[in-house]
C-alpha cells in the first residue's frame, strides 16, 4: 500500500496561494486552500496589471496543463520605457529605453482564473476565514482553524505544513515575527492640488480621460505597503510566501514574480527532501529565497524613491530634468538584482526562456 501523501494547508487564495497549491501538488502533497472571499472573482478581466518575467512564465507553464491558456491571456511587454513630459509645453524626451525587456503583461483576474481552474476540484475552500494555528508539541503536525462565513461554524484541519500566503497584512507573519514593522504610504492631497491636477489634465490628456479624472472623488488615495526584509521565512511547520513574506513597493514589477518563484522553490525543496525531513526542506527554501527577496525588496524601494524624487540613502535626489544618461539608467528594471533569473533549488538555476518564443 502506498504511503499517504503529506498534507498542507495554504492560507490565502490569491495568486501566491494558488501558485503554492500547484507547486505542492506537483511535489506530491495534498493541499487545502483557505480563502475568506465567498467565491472566485468574476466579471470583466480588469483591475491590476501584472508584468511577468520569463522565469515566472516558464514556471507557470509547467503547472498549467495547457500552456496556450497562459499565452492567450498575456501579451508582450517588450520595451521598458521611461519618458519625461513637460506639463506646460507637452514636450517630452526619452530618459531610458530598453528594447530587450522580454516580459509579458496580464490582468490579475485572468492569471488567477487560469491558476484556479487548473487545480483539482475543491482544492480551495471559499468563504473560510483563517483564525489561528497551533503547532503540536513534537512539531509533528499543525492544526489550522477557520470560520465558515456562511454558517459561522469553526473548523480545524490538521496538516504537516501551513503555508502563509495571506498577503501584506498577514496575521500569520505578525504572530511569527511580532517585531516586524509594516509601513504604508497613504497619499491624500488638498482640494487646491486636485484643482491644479484638473487644469493640467485638460492640457495633457485626451478629453475622455480628463473627464474620468474629474469625476473621481478622491483621485490621490493610494496605499503602498513595504517592510524591511525578515530575518527568517519559517518557524516550526509554518512558512511564509508571497506578500506575507516580503511586502514590497510596486516599482520593481516584482510582487507577483516573487510569489510565483517562492512557490516553485518551496515545492522543489519539499519534493527533494520529503515530508519526513520537513525542517531541512524549509531551511533550504529559506537559504535560497531570503537573499533574493531581501535584495529585490530594497531595490524596489530605492527605485520608488528615485521615481518620486525622494532623497536616497546618500542624501541626493534624482532630477530627471538635469540627470545624465548614466543616472537615468537607474530607472531601468534591468538593474533589479537577479533580473536574469533566480535559483529555484540550491544546485540549479532555471534558464530565462519566455513561453511562445
Amino acid at each position: 500500500m502506498a504511503a499517504p501523501k503529506p498534507q498542507a494547508v495554504v492560507v490565502g487564495g490569491s495568486i501566491a496561494g494558488l501558485s503554492c497549491a500547484h507547486a505542492l501538488i506537483s511535489a506530491g502533497w495534498r493541499v487545502t486552500v483557505f480563502e475568506k472571499s465567498a467565491s472566485p472573482p468574476d466579471g470583466s478581466p480588469t483591475g491590476a496589471g501584472l508584468g511577468l518575467d520569463p522565469q515566472s512564465l516558464r514556471l507557470l507553464s509547467q503547472w498549467i496543463s495547457d500552456p496556450h491558456l497562459l499565452q492567450d491571456v498575456t501579451f508582450p511587454l517588450s520595451i521598458d520605457l521611461n519618458r519625461l513630459t513637460d506639463s506646460g509645453t507637452k514636450a517630452s524626451r526619452t530618459l531610458t529605453r530598453d528594447e530587450d525587456f522580454d516580459f509579458r503583461a496580464a490582468h490579475w483576474a485572468d492569471l488567477h482564473s487560469i491558476l484556479l481552474r487548473t487545480l483539482p476540484p475543491d482544492t480551495v475552500l471559499w468563504g473560510h476565514q483563517f483564525l489561528s494555528f497551533e503547532v503540536s508539541d513534537g512539531r509533528s503536525s499543525v492544526v489550522t482553524n477557520a470560520r465558515v462565513l456562511r454558517t459561522d461554524e469553526i473548523i480545524g484541519i490538521a496538516s504537516d505544513l501551513v503555508v502563509a500566503a495571506d498577503g501584506c497584512l498577514s496575521s500569520i507573519r505578525r504572530r511569527l515575527f511580532p517585531d516586524s514593522k509594516l509601513s504604508s504610504l497613504t497619499v491624500k492631497v488638498s482640494d487646491s492640488m486636485i484643482e491644479m491636477m484638473h487644469e493640467e489634465a485638460d492640457k495633457i490628456w485626451v478629453p475622455e480621460l480628463a473627464r474620468v479624472m474629474k469625476a473621481t472623488k478622491e483621485p490621490f488615495i493610494n496605499i503602498i505597503y513595504d517592510s524591511d526584509p525578515l530575518p527568517k521565512l519559517f518557524r516550526d511547520n509554518v512558512v511564509l510566501v508571497g506578500d506575507a513574506a516580503h511586502p514590497t513597493t510596486p516599482h520593481g514589477l516584482r510582487s507577483t514574480n516573487m510569489s510565483i518563484q517562492d512557490a516553485a522553490a518551496l515545492g522543489c525543496c519539499l519534493e527533494k527532501w520529503g515530508w519526513e525531513n520537513l525542517s531541512s526542506a524549509l531551511e533550504e527554501y529559506q537559504s535560497i529565497r531570503l537573499p533574493v527577496i531581501s535584495k529585490q525588496v530594497l531595490h524596489a524601494r530605492k527605485l520608488g524613491r528615485i521615481k518620486q524624487g525622494l532623497a536616497l540613502n546618500c542624501g541626493s535626489t534624482f532630477d530627471p530634468t538635469t540627470a545624465r544618461q548614466e543616472e537615468c539608467l537607474q530607472l531601468q528594471q534591468r538593474n533589479m538584482p537577479y533580473f536574469e533569473g533566480v535559483p529555484i533549488t540550491s544546485d540549479i538555476t532555471l534558464p530565462s526562456k519566455q513561453i511562445g518564443s
